[in-house]
């Protein structure tokens, strides 16, 4: 079976476990708001707060629910590192975008820790993508960050291509979820 398939079916797995938030019961968070006090009656808020602390959450859960989980191997300071990337991108990075003959070429920028995420996710990414919806993905690392070009010979994906832009297009995909699970099981990030 070729990775790509394996990898959806483990989205589709974990994307319907994630997409659950936990409840908070009992005094599982009293740490923080003084140990020993009753729970809040009624209804919890169904999110855990800042993004990347409710995606640890969900995965932890996920972890802790698996008897296989082989917790010698877990390592969620690298899944962490890996939200930080995502965060530098999504919040930091500037991209420039060119239109092309049948798509777009992008180049994105950033410094410090923005460029060194989009040096380690874009050419990441752009294999995951290359392929998907019949387009042709792929990027290089230029000096001042990393140039994505995404082209179909499909007029209809064009348009949407040039749509979704680089944010759109780093988002895009149905694997962001089962990488995560991967990372925080030991795998490598990229």
């Amino acid at each position: 079976m070729s990775p790509k398939p394996l990898l959806l079916g483990l989205c589709l797995l974990a994307g319907g476990a994630l997409a659950q938030p936990a409840p908070m019961q009992g005094t599982a968070h009293a740490h923080a708001h003084g140990a020993g006090r009753a729970a809040p009656a009624g209804p919890l808020p169904g999110l855990a707060g800042q993004d990347a602390f409710a995606a640890l959450q969900e995965v932890v859960r996920l972890l802790e629910a698996d008897p296989a989980t082989d917790w010698s191997r877990v390592d969620l300071d690298a899944l962490r590192l890996h939200l930080v990337d995502m965060a530098e991108v999504m919040l930091r990075a500037e991209a420039t975008t060119r239109r092309i003959e049948g798509g777009v070429e992008v180049t994105a920028t950033g410094q410090g820790r923005t460029l060194d995420a989009l040096r380690r996710m874009v050419p990441a990414h752009a294999r995951e993508l290359d392929g998907m919806q019949g387009w042709r993905a792929a990027s290089e690392v230029v000096p001042e960050g990393v140039r994505l070009v995404v082209t179909s010979a499909d007029p209809k994906e064009v348009a949407h291509i040039r749509g979704l832009g680089f944010f759109g297009l780093m988002a895009s995909g149905a694997h962001h979820q089962a990488h995560h699970l991967a990372i925080a099981r030991g795998a490598h990030a990229h």
